[in-house]
């Protein structure tokens, strides 16, 4: 259990308080209007530290009122669509606040995608202005865009205007872009007077402020619309809900293109004039040396992130007493990988969250100070709201239900089915895809999750796997998290993935796909005769392979991507029957 003494649950209680006291009723403000009175409030307070870059919140104000009018004098008009490729950068929340300065949609871009994938964002998403980087360590983006651009096809059915890329490699910039120091002095040729009245133009925050692609875990990204309101109240309703204090310091390793450190992070931090400490990348190691040197509070993570930080043999080389909160989210943990990171680093204010782009991230999280059985069988009920709830969602934000899988009937409390939710974060659709909107919210606004699970007495949601990921053996259901739960228990497993396959006797088959670790060795029939233990037969898996760390095939938020997992289970299967 994580323990909480009562000075403990008294601090939460005060930190509540002061959040509350920020507004007597919510704001409803754009994130332009929103971050002006968070700059007024912190000036001096450093906000973004990546890399070897910091800036504070009187820069951020500053750089994202010099961006806006550069936006401005290249001719970005309200409701135009500004997609934004960058690796984690103090200029990427200066951008997003520049965006809505002047009504402008901020799309963020997955930077692993490759070449065809960009294609199709920048195609499907109308982007009429792209910024980038000009590379990652692992992926010239800029080589990719300069091929698009040449592209009969691309050219005709894309919206791109410019191109705007930040130098970061040595290779020369291609002419067809904007350098960026040249974006830059455009500002120059805006006035102040330009600038205030089309802000002023822009402070409706019912309007899609951001369209967030989904991570592509099922496959093709759907652009998720989410309004400035839907993104704010989503960043309160956390810091409420955990309690977040004012000044907090956040180490989060997680792309800013992804809601996750966007909302938990960037805009979480902005209502407590927090510092947020985001690295381009994870690395065991320097997220050690960054909680020492920042006196990191909080960490923010994935699971496959927590497993080599807790195994890293340095871990008690390095003073991590400032960090009490932790945040591991986007994919379920072993109970194992719970009692370790309790044990090692002392947290007592754990938790895990569930939620997904359509969402605005997170829509549940568990409660501060839950038991350690609690914290590993459910992800939480609906946020805390506190001025930003709504009453008919007992002061949350959103509520949950559960439907049937086939009919989308409501089923009685307690059931299990499709997780359903609404309220004041859910998306209204997908951008450009009324056909896929139209399958997934009805016309009261319920959308359906595609996740499986039953709501408990108390409010939590228990997940039971997603609704597509189900599988058959012999006309039974068998849940893929279930079996995951009991494999994960093995004292040699590390981390597990179970999938169903076809199969000609018993329609659909097991497949477990498992990491050892570190120097253990483990066989195919240990695994059988431990699920023998504590699952009916037909729940045991068929099909066990053991994988490496790096063979394992994760979205770049860490989740792992079970059909490219069938995919290779279905590539082996097809092999042996040769």
């Amino acid at each position: 259990m994580v323990v909480m003494n009562n000075t403990t649950v008294q601090n939460i209680s005060a930190r509540r308080a002061a959040l509350d006291a920020k507004f007597k009723k919510w704001p409803r403000n754009t994130i332009a209007s929103h971050f002006y009175e968070a700059c007024m409030t912190y000036p001096e307070r450093i906000y973004i530290h990546a890399d070897s870059h910091s800036i504070t919140y009187k820069e951020t104000w500053e750089s994202a009122t010099d961006y806006a009018k550069a936006l401005l004098q290249l001719g970005v008009k309200r409701r135009d669509h500004v997609a934004i490729l960058m690796e984690n950068d103090v200029v990427y929340p200066a951008l997003m606040l520049a965006c809505s300065m002047i009504g402008a949609v901020f799309i963020p871009i997955n930077t692993m995608l490759s070449k065809n994938e960009l294609k199709y964002i920048l195609i499907q998403s109308d982007a009429q202005f792209l910024i980038m980087h000009q590379a990652t360590k692992n992926n010239r983006l800029a080589d990719s865009i300069s091929a698009l651009l040449h592209e009969a096809d691309f050219k005709e059915d894309s919206q791109l205007q410019d191109v705007i890329c930040i130098p970061n490699h040595d290779e020369t910039i291609d002419k067809q872009f904007t350098p960026w120091d040249e974006f830059c002095k455009k500002a120059e040729q805006t006035t102040d007077d330009e600038w205030k009245e089309r802000w002023g133009e822009s402070r409706y925050p019912d309007e899609v402020g951001a369209i967030i692609y989904t991570s592509g875990s099922t496959g093709t990204p759907k652009g998720v619309m989410l309004t400035d309101d839907m993104l704010l109240r989503s960043a309160y309703s956390t810091c409420m809900s955990r309690a977040i204090e004012d000044g907090r310091v956040t180490y989060a390793p997680l792309p800013f293109y992804h809601c996750y450190n966007l909302i938990e992070g960037i805009l979480a931090m902005s209502f407590v004039g927090g510092l947020l400490v985001a690295p381009k990348a994870f690395s065991p190691i320097h997220a050690l040396e960054m909680i020492e040197k920042y006196k990191a509070n909080d960490f923010l993570l994935v699971p496959t992130m927590l497993v080599p930080f807790l195994n890293h043999p340095k871990l008690k080389d390095y003073d991590l007493s400032s960090l009490f909160a932790m945040w591991c989210g986007a994919a379920p943990a072993p109970v194992p990988v719970w009692k370790k990171t309790i044990e090692l680093l002392g947290l007592t204010e754990i938790i895990t969250g569930y939620g997904q782009s359509e969402v605005a991230s997170s829509g549940v999280t568990t409660e501060l100070g839950i038991s350690l059985e609690t914290l590993t069988t459910r992800v939480g009920r609906p946020k805390l709201g506190g001025v930003s709830g709504l009453p008919e969602f007992n002061g949350s934000n959103v509520e949950y239900k559960t439907v049937d899988i086939d009919t989308h009937e409501t089923l009685p409390h307690g059931s299990v089915g499709e997780l359903a939710v609404r309220g004041a974060t859910v998306t209204h659709g997908y951008y450009k895809k009324p056909e896929e909107t139209e399958k997934v919210i009805d016309k009261d606004g319920w959308l359906l999750t595609g996740d499986v699970g039953r709501i408990d007495e108390n409010g939590y949601i228990e997940l039971i796997g997603r609704s597509k990921e189900m599988y058959k053996v012999s006309g039974e259901l068998v849940s893929p998290r279930e079996v995951e739960g009991v494999i994960s228990k093995h004292p040699m497993v590390d981390q597990v993935a179970v999938i169903g396959v076809p199969d000609t006797i018993t329609t659909e088959a097991g497949v477990a796909f498992i990491e050892l670790k570190a120097g253990e060795t483990c066989t195919r029939r240990d695994i059988l005769n431990w699920c023998s233990e504590s699952l009916a037969r037909f729940k045991v898996p068929r099909h066990v392979w053991f994988v490496e760390s790096a063979d394992w095939p994760l979205t770049s938020t860490g989740k792992v991507q079970k059909f490219r997992l069938k995919e290779i289970a279905e590539e082996r299967i097809a092999a042996r029957g040769r």
